[in-house]
């Protein structure tokens, strides 16, 4: 009877442990670093240009490395803490959200006298005597794969009470990107080499008095607590309609009703806030049972001799977002042969130079490369077509359908692997998923082991 009583303690504590080890399979690390986009970060360069008598001038350059992860509209906001006491005089190209508390200035006024100012993008228009090159896009910076020329934005600062040298001067602490709501994490910033400059005429360099960087990256974890975006499917050999995960971005509140909107509402315009430009707004969604702002459709839709042909649907269902510049990355086997893209644009990654199975999507200027809010015009829609190859094409187990899906740099809920539509001479086919089976196995055995144990 004793050792009866030890198995079953033995097998409890192992049970205990293999759901424990379960419960851990569906939880997903939010660190900074993104396997599709190894070295994507945003560098921040301090460039001292000139000094001036109570302190320097210098050009701020913000630089998007992500491959596929912008900044849209309302834009970014760069913060700091001042070392020591130092007012900015000046700017141009950008302006501080607060000017603070100047009054013990007499004549003229800084620009700014907090400790932590706050620094924003001016907006197209502004009168070219106020801008500096690379300003002035209303803080929408594109990612590096879909347009480098505008991965860059850029202010410049008179700053006073600082340094005038290179051994005075201290650089500004506890940096904060806003991009435009939180996700990023900025690092201290590391003095380096100083930036050399090449004069129009290419004859002649010039470098900066003293140069300074900060990386900040990005963690979707800290960006928001839910996902944005969902993936459904469907394919020609199979009437399933997969659709996205119940869930999957935030499940209804019934007992709240501004929890979402009703799209067959009366009044859907009544409950949709009006906002300033310049403010971030949390999503507002149309009531789903999923919940995303935003769903990916991937549609197999045809199957030649010699390739098939997959149609991709994005449906907007945020009525306070209109999605302009968007990207969608999918990663798939069969995106080394890809043959044409219709009406999107198209680039393949390579993180990793001898795979080629990802690439960026984005659309087409002045046609579809705004994806308007929730609504009859919030969607946008193009069609792949993928050359077969021979030893790795198969419409079985799942594999004409992508490995993972982003939407605009944020990793969207897949449904599971046992639910995606089946070939009909498949045998029939129960989306019992096997951890459930392996619980159920589990609970099984431990009853079994407790009622031979108490006989």
């Amino acid at each position: 009877m004793g050792f009866l009583c030890s198995s079953s303690s033995i097998v409890f504590k192992f049970g205990v442990s293999i759901i424990f080890l379960v419960s851990l399979s569906g939880y997903t690390p939010a660190d900074a670093y993104d396997p599709l986009d190894p070295s994507g970060n945003i560098t921040i360069k301090w460039d001292i240009i000139t000094w001036t008598g109570d302190g320097y001038v210098a050009t701020v350059t913000l630089y998007n490395f992500q491959q596929y992860r912008h900044i849209q509209a309302p834009g970014w906001t760069l913060g700091w803490s001042w070392a020591k006491r130092e007012v900015i005089w000046g700017m141009n190209g950008g302006q501080t959200t607060e000017q603070g508390d100047c009054s013990k200035f007499k004549g003229t006024i800084p620009h700014c006298c907090k400790k932590t100012p706050s620094v924003v993008d001016l907006l197209p228009g502004t009168p070219y005597n106020q801008q500096v090159a690379n300003c002035c896009r209303g803080g929408v910076i594109n990612s590096w794969a879909q347009d480098p020329a505008t991965a860059v934005s850029a202010f410049q600062l008179t700053v006073g009470q600082a340094g005038t040298t290179n051994k005075t001067v201290r650089v500004p602490k506890n940096f904060t990107l806003k991009a435009p709501g939180p996700g990023y994490t900025c690092g201290p910033g590391k003095i380096v080499k100083p930036t050399r400059f090449i004069g129009t005429d290419k004859r002649r360099v010039t470098q900066a008095m003293m140069t300074w960087n900060v990386t900040c990256t990005y963690s979707q974890f800290l960006a928001q607590k839910t996902p944005t975006c969902c993936v459904s499917l469907s394919s020609f050999y199979n009437s399933t309609i997969v659709p996205c995960t119940t869930c999957s971005c935030g499940c209804r509140n019934t007992s709240q009703p501004g929890n979402c909107v009703d799209s067959k509402g009366p009044r859907i315009a009544s409950v949709v806030p009006t906002t300033g430009k310049n403010l971030y707004v949390p999503p507002l969604v149309q009531c789903t049972n999923h919940m995303c702002p935003v769903r990916i459709h991937w549609h197999v839709k045809v199957n030649y001799k010699l390739y098939w042909r997959v149609k991709v649907t994005i449906t907007n269902f945020n009525y306070n977002m209109n999605y302009s510049q968007w990207n969608l990355v999918v990663q798939h086997p069969n995106f080394d042969n890809l043959t044409q893209t219709f009406s999107f644009n198209y680039k393949p990654l390579l993180p990793y130079a001898s795979i080629n199975d990802t690439g960026i999507l984005w659309g087409v200027k002045f046609y579809n490369d705004l994806l308007m809010q929730a609504g009859p015009y919030g969607n946008v829609q193009s069609e792949l077509l993928f050359q077969k190859e021979a030893s790795a094409f198969t419409f079985e187990k799942g594999w004409a359908f992508p490995r993972r899906i982003y939407f605009n740099g944020d990793n969207c809920v897949m449904p599971p692997p046992d639910s995606y539509p089946w070939l009909p001479n498949t045998a029939s086919h129960k989306p019992i998923s096997s951890w459930f089976a392996a619980i159920a196995a589990l609970i099984s055995l431990l009853v079994n082991v407790f009622l031979h144990g108490s006989l």
